[in-house]
């Protein structure tokens, strides 16, 4: 077993001169672990977690782990943990809380001792284990897949090994280790499947646990090529910007196993009803679906992809609010401005113009400026000036206009889709709208022939 582990490590890790976090329960699978990179010369610090669950038996765990450990002349490292207070506080259950607080722990005693990698003991009876549990609960692909061998720091290196292979080692090397009782109380749904239904699976084909681990490579082989295509389709549909992403749908509406497709594609970005996936491919402009974390907005031939903002930024529609201090303008007559949030960007430029007697101002030239430039009368507006999105009840006197009109209603007239509606950013003075920028201006902050000072704003 140590060659067939060596030539292992040699061929599928890259753990030449690097330092490797060991974690030590105390159990045989963990014991073996060590000893072998003990044997084979590598730099190892092992790392021991007493949740505190059973009492003296957690205890002696410990000690068993720092006497073993201080035998080696290794640095070992042991954290107690209040595991049930975690739990209570976290709302996680006890099994959750542990593997959360013994992680969250490995990365960081990781990083303070320089360890490259943290290994972790599993074998291929627990990889079988955790396979018949994703079986069981309707997993798709990636829940049938396994316990990975590698996932960035986390390395496994005794995968290609049986329960039946390591307990032997250890009986010939004369290695010690503890029994962890709850392993055998069937209270848990992993000690059920490993001590009922897989003896079962073995008695009727004493191979099953080759031909699993066979079957499991071929599997993993299907879902590298699987992912390869679904790369390809996400590369012809999928176009990043900045704060949003955009799907053309045609490459979508014409591909085959549609409900798979999307499942990949989408899944990532938590939904989870393909067939209201489906329904967005034919939607109307505007249509929207949501998960907890993004939502989908449908145009003619494309949907936008956009997070959702975090509810304590958003409150009730009104959104994040961006403040425009007169000081700004203390030392300078232009600033520059480029906000955003997770919904869209915009860049201005505002400018102070004075009027006195060598400069006038046109008014007929300033009203045949495009949409990104605005002329507002200073001395009209209230600062802070807000930048924001739309709330309920807005309202502004487009320029021209002297009755207000609702800001709904103006984006109904001037056909906004949902998304743009969503998009559109207003400069305010204070909690008046002085312009739906690129749009419209609001007629009481217009310049007129007793304007003394202009605002100008301009789109970057």
């Amino acid at each position: 077993m140590k060659e067939r582990f060596e030539e292992h490590i040699c061929q599928n890790f890259n753990l030449k001169d690097k330092r490797i976090l060991v974690a030590i329960s105390g159990g045989v699978d963990s014991m073996v672990l060590a000893t072998l990179f003990y044997q084979l010369n590598y730099d190892i610090v092992l790392a021991h977690c007493n949740f505190q669950l059973r009492g003296e038996e957690s205890d002696q765990d410990e000690i068993f782990v720092r006497n073993f450990g201080e035998n080696l002349a290794v640095k070992t490292i042991i954290k107690r943990f209040d595991t049930l207070q975690f739990s209570a506080e976290s709302k996680l259950n006890t099994q959750l809380s542990a593997r959360k607080l013994r992680y969250d722990w490995f990365y960081e005693i990781a990083s303070e001792n320089q360890c490259d990698y943290i290994a972790t003991a599993h074998h291929a009876d627990d990889n079988l284990e955790t396979f018949i549990i994703n079986l069981s609960r309707g997993s798709g692909l990636d829940g049938l897949l396994g316990i990975p061998q590698k996932n960035g720091k986390i390395i496994r290196p005794m995968l290609l090994f049986s329960r039946e292979e390591i307990l032997e080692f250890a009986k010939q090397n004369s290695i010690h280790w503890r029994e962890d009782s709850s392993n055998q109380t069937e209270k848990y749904v992993r000690n059920k499947i490993r001590h009922t239904i897989i003896p079962v699976l073995k008695e009727i084909h004493p191979t099953f646990l080759e031909n699993f681990k066979e079957t499991q490579h071929y599997l993993s082989q299907s879902s590298r090529f699987i992912e390869e295509n679904i790369q390809k389709i996400k590369e012809q549909c999928f176009e990043e910007r900045e704060y949003q992403t955009i799907i053309r749908l045609e490459p979508l509406r014409n591909v085959s196993d549609v409900d798979f497709v999307l499942h990949k594609l989408f899944y990532p970005y938590n939904f989870r009803n393909i067939s209201d996936l489906k329904k967005m491919l034919y939607a109307e402009s505007g249509k929207q679906l949501f998960s907890p974390t993004h939502h989908l907005i449908s145009g003619r031939d494309y949907l936008v992809l956009m997070k959702t903002s975090p509810k304590n930024e958003e409150l009730e529609g009104e959104g994040i609010i961006f403040l425009i201090n007169e000081n700004h303008f203390d030392r300078k007559d232009t600033i520059k401005l480029s906000i955003s949030d997770v919904r869209s960007y915009l860049s201005l430029e505002m400018t102070i113009l004075k009027q006195d007697i060598n400069h006038f101002f046109d008014l007929e030239q300033l009203k045949n400026e495009n949409n990104e430039v605005a002329y507002f009368d200073y001395d009209t507006l209230q600062f802070p000036l807000m930048l924001r999105h739309k709330k309920e009840g807005d309202f502004f006197y487009p320029i021209g206009m002297q009755q207000k009109k609702k800001l709904s209603k103006f984006y109904i007239d001037e056909k906004y889709s949902l998304f743009d509606k969503d998009q559109q950013w207003l400069l305010c003075s204070q909690e008046n709208i002085a312009w739906v920028i690129g749009k419209r201006m609001d007629n009481r902050f217009k310049v007129t022939n007793k304007t003394q000072r202009i605002l100008k704003v301009s789109i970057l």
